[in-house]
């Protein structure tokens, strides 16, 4: 994906002041950044987003040495402005309070009434701009039991039960709770918060006034469970970890063959004959433990060692060129280095390189490219994510500080 600033933004016009840090509250962000929003990431100075520093590994500058700017951050801060404002002084929570007059949404992800006693929280700005749609990412939520709380992924995968589903079983090899490989619930969460933040500028197109949305890392853990929650609620039974396996389809898991492993994602009676066909095997679609998916899921422990016998006989690459043509899921288990030499994710330009001019000795920085894929406007990616303060004096003179102010707010340590 390349800069197309000649089409129109989806979100141009739409101006988003980001007091998140980490993960969920900048995600969110970044996709409104992504479509167009003009994205202003508010930041502590000398420190920045907590993710600046979570390193190794690190950005390398254009001689491929490491800097100390962590890559975590790049993860999530693309087509961002990045400002330095101490809001713990007087002078900051004024220029914050003077820019969110002005915005159109405002993400952030402190504790519960953290914002209160800088007069920054939904009740005082909404004062100062009703139409503003008022985004706050916390842990537990803002009411309940837990609201005080602070709230990480990790915390969060452990009390919704996602542990509990993810990892092989007890009784196998290497047996226990895992995490996701990422994580998994600010992710979610950001996109949940994006969407609300879409539907919230929706309603103030017809009623004027903004709103206050609260986006909580349990709700939304609680609401990715999906399938596994369903089946849950259905029947009373908490469901348990079983590797790659799946609990409503088989065969829809990872098989040993002749030079590695390879992934199997049959997901109906069709696919399986197929794959049963190719495989010199089709008496297995035809056999009553196994000639419906509900049948191949209770027969499973007979089913699946039969197929690991014969995805044994040919390599990954063999099964792979087998089964193309067949329409039966089938595929590799890559590294994310294999993932992003594959023909197809290089056919979509999903490795997007972009240039940066903060003077630090980074010219480039390479991010993943946005997903979404909008035909009349599309994503824009124009910014690398931002050095520390890289926007400040371009910012706030937007909001009308002079230079003389501007030089006294940087001599006090305000910006």
């Amino acid at each position: 994906m390349t800069d197309i600033s000649s089409r129109p933004a989806a979100l141009a016009g739409i101006r988003v002041l980001d007091l998140s840090r980490v993960l969920a509250g900048p995600w969110c962000t970044q996709v409104l950044a992504d479509l167009g929003a003009d994205v202003i990431k508010v930041e502590r100075p000398g420190a920045g987003d907590d993710t600046r520093h979570w390193g190794p590994p690190f950005v390398r500058d254009a001689q491929g040495r490491d800097t100390e700017q962590a890559s975590y951050f790049t993860a999530c801060n693309r087509n961002k402005r990045s400002v330095t404002i101490d809001m713990a002084t007087q002078d900051g929570q004024q220029l914050i309070r003077q820019m969110a007059q002005d915005c159109d949404v405002l993400v952030e992800n402190f504790k519960v009434g953290g914002l209160a006693r800088y007069g920054l929280d939904w009740d005082s700005l909404r004062a100062l701009n009703p139409r503003l749609i008022y985004c706050s990412v916390t842990g537990f939520g803002q009411d309940g039991p837990y609201a005080e709380r602070a709230g990480y992924d990790l915390m969060v995968q452990a009390m919704t039960g996602m542990m509990s589903i993810t990892g092989r079983s007890d009784d196998a090899p290497g047996g226990g709770p895992l995490r996701v490989g990422v994580a998994v619930i600010d992710l979610f969460t950001g996109l949940y918060a994006s969407n609300a933040i879409l539907a919230a500028l929706h309603v103030r197109e017809r009623t004027g006034a903004g709103q206050h949305i609260d986006m909580a890392l349990l709700d939304v853990g609680m609401a990715v469970l999906a399938n596994q929650a369903a089946g849950f609620l259905a029947t009373g039974v908490a469901p348990g970890r079983q590797g790659n396996t799946h609990p409503s389809l088989a065969p829809y898991q990872d098989f040993p063959t002749r030079d590695g492993a390879m992934l199997l994602a049959i997901g109906n009676d069709g696919q399986f004959a197929r794959f049963c066909a190719a495989a010199g095997q089709p008496e297995w679609a035809q056999d009553a433990r196994f000639a419906s998916n509900t049948l191949r899921v209770r027969h499973r422990e007979a089913l699946i060692p039969a197929m690991e016998a014969v995805t044994r006989t040919r390599t990954t690459a063999e099964w792979i060129a087998l089964l193309e043509d067949k329409a039966v899921p089938c595929g590799p288990i890559n590294t994310i280095a294999q993932a992003f030499d594959d023909a197809q994710v290089r056919a979509r330009g999903l490795r997007v390189e972009l240039p940066r001019d903060a003077g630090d000795g980074v010219e480039r920085i390479a991010t993943v490219a946005s997903p979404l894929r909008l035909s009349a406007t599309p994503p824009v990616l124009h910014r690398a994510p931002p050095a520390l303060g890289q926007h400040t004096d371009e910012v706030l003179r937007e909001w009308g500080v002079d230079e003389a102010r501007l030089a006294e707010l940087r001599a006090r340590g305000v910006v």
